[in-house]
């Protein structure tokens, strides 16, 4: 996945006086799966349709194998769409629903009903060619969806927050069910979604959006393990924040005063690194260290409250300077056997694994 496939430059739309998209610019690979992540509003479905065709943008430009989309309506892009809500024809049967682009493309008999027979194998639906939509399950119902939706070799899928309409098991089914086919067919696949964990499982790379833009591109790991802002930090993984003071800077790292006096070095900083300065610092709850003894850079606090939640155990922390603070552990760590609310204890951590925003 090293070639250039689609190229979206500098994209903005506006509606009136909203701005719901500002300069999102990215280049997607052939075959690659990128996923556009983000809370409601951030502009990651806007983008969607404009590459759709669905919307034109008020600036910027879609460059397919180097070729402009904007000039070309959306029903002659041959682009692949899967949405929310499976917007099958209720009237046909799964395999006129699926055979219908091929269709309206007037391409043989012979070929549609090959190209139906191979869809719908593809979607682990062979011998439903002749059952009715509302006869089948949600998650059926999508898999005809995104069977409809490949029948015709599309170079591109696009994908609005298909899953969302589903219950958690059938999510996940169907989540495993779209890396099967991605990985098995090539397709360069953009999908939108607010789901974390869905956009951890499924992409090759990630774009995070936020008020319109994208805040960073990466992998998942890169993502959480790297954060390039603080709404990327607390939008990947779960996620705690306090307030710091920038006591000495140096590069690309900070020495911290936390509340209560504790000074940590070390730790990386992003967005500004003057002395003086107050901070956010990050702090993943499955990196912080818990021990009932004092700790040289600790931070001492009282527990709140201990959660089993299967695998693991949450515990509910607050400092002195009234912060909250929770920390995992896994499920059988030692430090649990003789820990109970209102207990004393510290905090420590790598300050590798941390990051400070100003």
């Amino acid at each position: 996945m090293t070639k250039t496939f689609l190229q979206i430059r500098g994209i903005r739309k506006v509606f009136g006086t909203v701005t719901a998209v500002k300069n999102v610019t990215m280049d997607v690979a052939e075959g690659e799966f990128m996923t556009f992540l983000g809370p409601s509003g951030s502009g990651k479905s806007t983008t969607l349709y404009v590459l759709a065709g669905f919307q034109d943008p008020t600036d910027g430009d879609i460059l397919l194998n180097g070729q402009s989309l904007l000039s070309t309506p959306s029903h002659k892009r041959n682009i692949g769409m899967v949405f929310q809500r499976y917007t099958l024809f209720p009237h046909l049967s799964v395999g006129e629903n699926v055979a219908f682009p091929l269709r309206i493309r007037r391409r043989p008999q012979a070929e549609i009903a090959e190209r139906v027979k191979a869809a719908l194998k593809l979607v682990r639906l062979e011998g439903f060619e002749d059952r009715m939509p509302g006869m089948m399950s949600g998650g059926q119902q999508q898999r005809v969806a995104l069977a409809r939706a490949l029948v015709y070799n599309p170079p591109v899928l696009l994908m609005d927050e298909p899953l969302s309409a589903l219950d958690k098991k059938l999510r996940e089914e169907i989540q495993f069910e779209i890396r099967r086919i991605h990985q098995e067919t090539g397709v360069t696949i953009l999908y939108v979604t607010h789901d974390q964990e869905e956009a951890l499982r499924l992409s090759d790379r990630i774009a995070v959006f936020s008020q319109g833009e994208i805040d960073q591109i990466g992998t998942g790991r890169e993502l959480y393990a790297n954060p390039a802002t603080r709404f990327v930090a607390g939008f990947i993984g779960d996620s705690n924040f306090i307030d710091a003071e920038v006591v000495a800077a140096e590069g690309r790292t900070a020495k911290l005063a936390l509340p209560g006096g504790t000074m940590i070095d070390g730790v990386p900083i992003h967005g500004g690194r003057l002395a003086g300065k107050k901070a956010s610092l990050m702090l993943r709850p499955e990196r912080l260290l818990l021990s009932r003894a004092p700790v040289e850079a600790g931070l001492p606090v009282t527990v709140d409250d201990i959660t089993f939640l299967g695998n693991n155990i949450e515990v509910s922390t607050r400092t002195r300077t009234g912060d909250s603070l929770s920390v995992r552990l896994p499920f059988g760590h030692e430090a649990i056997s003789s820990l109970n609310r209102g207990d004393q204890a510290w905090l420590s951590f790598d300050t590798g694994s941390v990051h400070a925003f100003q």
